[in-house]
């Protein structure tokens, strides 16, 4: 053979037409084709789901796991949850208020909680006042001579320091009604002393 045909054989098999004598690749078409597509189908989705798993555990603090240990995510019971989030957020003294004002009956007698009730209470430092209604002047009078005590037994059941005052308000005046004989200007009932 000469360098002639030597060239002549690579080029024909390197890089331009196929000879004569070369098998060709099978075309791919109809069952052969869906399952390649199929295969290339669930490997992407496998790619993905791996990716998608990488970024929730990235989420959630380096892939923590659920395990025979107890953490954070675990179930609590309602009071110890509810506690931690009245300690967290720094309710204690208001939530203590809000204990007082459903037990008022046994904190005052029952005599005086038929006819005095709770207001509201006011937890600003420098006030701290407890606010209580009455429906007559004399239960009013009563409240208001009773009142250190009074002060003396909250600051014992919620911490010294939390009432600082019992602020007594009376019954209202009566109620004002304008009839269609009115004066003009009047006030109502009320007009005379006040």
């Amino acid at each position: 053979m000469t360098g002639r045909d030597e060239r002549s054989g690579e080029a024909g098999a390197v890089g331009g037409t196929p000879e004569a004598g070369s098998p060709k690749p099978p075309e791919v078409s109809g069952v052969d084709l869906a399952r390649v597509a199929l295969r290339a189908a669930k490997e992407q989705a496998r790619a993905r789901g791996a990716a998608a798993q990488q970024k929730k555990q990235a989420r959630r603090g380096g892939g923590l796991r659920s395990g025979a240990r107890s953490d954070g995510r675990d179930p609590q019971a309602l009071g110890s949850a509810i506690s931690r989030l009245i300690t967290e957020r720094g309710w204690e003294t208001p939530a203590a208020v809000g204990g007082v004002m459903g037990r008022w009956p046994q904190i005052v007698g029952d005599d005086l909680a038929k006819h005095c009730v709770p207001l509201r209470y006011d937890d600003d430092p420098a006030a701290r006042v407890l606010t209580v209604s009455c429906d007559s002047t004399a239960w009013a009078t009563q409240l208001r001579l009773l009142a250190p005590q009074l002060v003396a037994r909250l600051n014992a059941d919620l911490g010294q320091g939390t009432v600082r005052m019992i602020k007594v308000v009376g019954p209202g005046g009566p109620e004002r009604r304008y009839g269609p004989l009115r004066a003009p200007g009047s006030k109502g009932p009320g007009d005379t002393y006040g």
